[in-house]
């Protein structure tokens, strides 16, 4: 997944994984808003060319795109522009379904932009280093074992004054994982939390490389002796599902993020009870400064 660059100056980088399901049903996980909501982050999808997509990553952080091509159930793409200097003034992003024999298909995302320079490359291969390790990872999980389920989803934030290790220790602390089963269970005074962690184990030379060049991706290491500041768990309870807590450092604090996805009538019930419980247990444990 290195930086592709051609003679025009286009420059693309890619991330894939192969999921269980027919390319109809893969294709509702990635092109519907219910579907990308049920892995992702909350998200609206105009599906249509000229349509728009809108995913939020928080208060005030939708990213809007506009579809500019819609071939379902193969793929599509969608364009975002940026007029911050934060990075490339356009970047098209588009999803490919590729069938594969035994009832799977390879999800394919591809992020495509202009320049003349390499400034932004590192940061595009952080985001296909968090497709391939992360979110790819959650697709699957949903694929495998919620396909087509309602969802009831929430994300939550808070932000540590104590640099990213430490702050990474207090999670652990609080979801202790045995060793040998993978098993997680909230310890005391720590909103219900019981399941098991879906293993880590980064092989590819190309995320090692990453892990090394992409400065976001460096952050988030610095000081973790190798150990990846994030937990992926199989939730068993408060209700069938899964959570992403991650760590981030941003500059001076550091940014703890929790995403739940459950499942099924039960989910919906549990979801509204789950959300006031962590987010006054992240503003306890991570309040603000004063």
């Amino acid at each position: 997944m290195p930086v592709k660059k051609d003679k025009n100056g286009q420059r693309s980088v890619e991330a894939h994984i192969e999921v269980p399901g027919t390319p109809e049903e893969v294709w509702q996980a990635i092109a519907s808003g219910d579907g990308i909501s049920s892995w992702f982050v909350p998200s609206k999808v105009d599906g249509r060319e000229g349509g728009e997509t809108v995913t939020s990553f928080g208060p005030g952080m939708d990213a809007v795109a506009k579809i500019t091509a819609w071939r379902p159930p193969h793929s599509y793409i969608a364009e975002s522009e940026d007029d911050s200097g934060a990075g490339p003034s356009k970047v098209a992003t588009e999803w490919i379904v590729e069938a594969r024999e035994g009832g799977t298909c390879t999800v394919r995302v591809v992020h495509r932009w202009f320049a003349s320079t390499d400034d932004w490359d590192g940061q595009f291969e952080g985001h296909a280093y968090g497709w391939a390790t992360s979110f790819f990872r959650m697709l699957r999980l949903y694929l495998e074992h919620f396909p087509g389920q309602p969802c009831s989803m929430f994300q939550l934030s808070a932000f540590s004054q104590s640099p990213g290790p430490e702050t990474w220790r207090a999670i652990k602390s609080a979801l202790p994982v045995d060793a040998e089963s993978g098993h997680v269970r909230s310890g005391a005074g720590v909103p219900e939390l019981v399941g098991v962690v879906e293993d880590l184990d980064v092989t590819d030379p190309e995320l090692l490389r990453i892990r090394e060049t992409s400065p976001h991706i460096v952050a988030a290491f610095e000081g973790m002796d190798g150990e990846s500041p994030e937990l992926l768990i199989r939730l068993e309870r408060p209700a069938p599902g899964f959570a992403h807590i991650f760590t981030m450092p941003m500059g001076g604090p550091t940014m703890v993020s929790a995403r739940f996805h459950f499942f099924g009538e039960h989910g919906a019930k549990a979801a509204v009870q789950a959300e006031r419980d962590w987010g006054a247990w992240l503003g306890e444990r991570f309040p603000a400064e004063a």
